[in-house]
C-alpha cells in the first residue's frame, strides 16, 4: 500500500490518541510515527511501566520533539479491573479522544483463563479491548459531535481468522481453556471476534469510523511464547522470519493509514488487507453471528457490572 507516514500523516494538532500494546512492535512504531505530527497527547498503553516507559524513552531519543507528548498508561487486557482503571484515568484526564488504536494482542500461550474466566486469547485479544472501547465510547462519541471531528477506532485483527473454528465463534466454550484446540485456532477465533466488533460498532456508533485490519505477517515479538514452547519449530520460524516476514516499520503502515488517511478513503465497518483492499471471505459477512457476539458480549459485561 503506497503510504508514507512521514509525508502522508496529516497534522494532528489538538488530537488525543491511545495506542494499546505500545511497548513494542507495531504499537511502539505507531506511537513513534504519530507523535511526529504534533498531536496534543498520545497514551502509550502497556502492561508494565518498565516496558512502557522504556519505549517512551526510546521514542523520545529518536524524536526529541516527542518529549512530553507521550504518556504511559498501565493496562492489562486480561483483567477487567485493569481495563476499567485505565479507562477511568482517560476519562478523568481528557475532554476528547480522537483515535483509539486497539493494537494489543497475545498468542501462543498455553491454554488458560483470564482473570474473569474467559479463554485466555479470547479474553485478552477481544474481551479486554472491547470493554476498554465500551467504557471510552461516551468520550469518543462526544468528540465526534464536535465540528470538523474525525474520530476513529482501529482494531488489529488477523487473516488467521481463517484458521479459527469452522463455526466462527464457539460460545459454549469461551469460558473454558479450550485445551482440546490448538493455539492458532484459538487465536483465529479471537481475531474474527475483533472484526465482528468493528463491524457492529460501525452500525452502533455511526459518527465514528470503526475499522479492522490485518497488518501482514509482521516480525514482532507476538510469537515469542510459541517459540519458547516449541523450540524446534521456533528455530525454523526464526530462520525463515527474516526472509518472509514484513518488518515492523512496513507493517505499521496499515494501521497508521487506517487511523489518519482521508475520511473518504477509509470505509467504516471494513476489514482491510495489507494492500488496503477489503477481505472477501463469506464468514466476515455473517451479520447474524456478528450481532450474536455483540449481544453475548454485552450480557457478559453486565454480569460484571459494566
Amino acid at each position: 500500500m503506497p503510504f508514507n507516514p512521514t509525508k502522508d500523516i496529516p497534522d494532528l494538532s489538538g488530537k488525543v490518541i491511545i495506542v494499546t500494546g505500545g511497548s513494542s512492535g507495531l504499537g511502539k512504531e505507531s506511537v513513534h510515527q504519530l507523535v511526529k505530527h504534533n498531536p496534543e497527547k498520545i497514551y502509550l498503553a502497556a502492561r508494565t511501566s518498565q516496558r512502557g516507559n522504556a519505549a517512551i524513552n526510546d521514542i523520545e531519543k529518536a524524536t526529541p520533539s516527542a518529549k512530553g507528548k507521550i504518556h504511559y498508561l498501565e493496562i492489562d487486557m486480561a483483567s477487567f479491573a485493569s481495563v476499567k482503571k485505565a479507562a477511568d484515568r482517560i476519562l478523568a484526564e481528557n475532554n476528547r479522544l480522537d483515535i483509539l488504536m486497539n493494537n494489543a494482542g497475545a498468542t501462543g500461550g498455553a491454554p488458560g483463563l483470564t482473570t474473569e474466566g474467559y479463554e485466555d486469547q479470547f479474553g485478552s485479544n477481544y474481551m479486554g479491548p472491547t470493554l476498554f472501547t465500551k467504557l471510552l465510547s461516551p468520550l469518543l462519541r462526544k468528540t465526534a459531535e464536535e465540528p470538523n471531528s474525525d474520530v476513529r477506532i482501529i482494531n488489529l485483527s488477523s487473516e488467521l481468522f481463517k484458521q479459527g473454528p469452522k463455526d466462527g465463534i464457539l460460545f459454549a466454550k469461551l469460558k473454558s481453556p479450550m485445551a482440546d484446540m490448538g493455539s492458532i485456532p484459538r487465536y483465529g477465533q479471537s481475531k474474527l471476534a475483533n472484526y465482528y466488533f468493528s463491524k457492529v460498532a460501525a452500525e452502533k456508533y455511526p459518527t465514528i469510523k470503526s475499522v479492522a485490519l490485518h497488518p501482514g505477517v509482521v516480525n514482532t515479538g507476538i510469537w515469542d511464547e510459541f517459540k519458547k514452547r516449541r523450540p524446534y519449530l521456533g528455530m525454523v520460524f526464526g530462520a525463515l522470519s527474516g526472509l518472509f516476514l514484513t518488518d515492523v516499520h512496513e507493517g505499521a503502515k496499515r494501521q497508521l493509514w487506517a487511523a489518519t488517511a482521508k475520511k473518504q478513503d477509509v470505509k467504516t465497518g471494513a476489514f482491510y488487507t495489507p494492500k488496503g483492499t477489503e477481505y472477501p471471505q463469506a464468514i466476515l459477512k455473517n451479520d447474524k453471528l456478528a450481532h450474536e457476539l455483540w449481544d453475548w458480549t454485552e450480557k457478559e459485561f453486565a454480569k460484571h457490572g459494566f
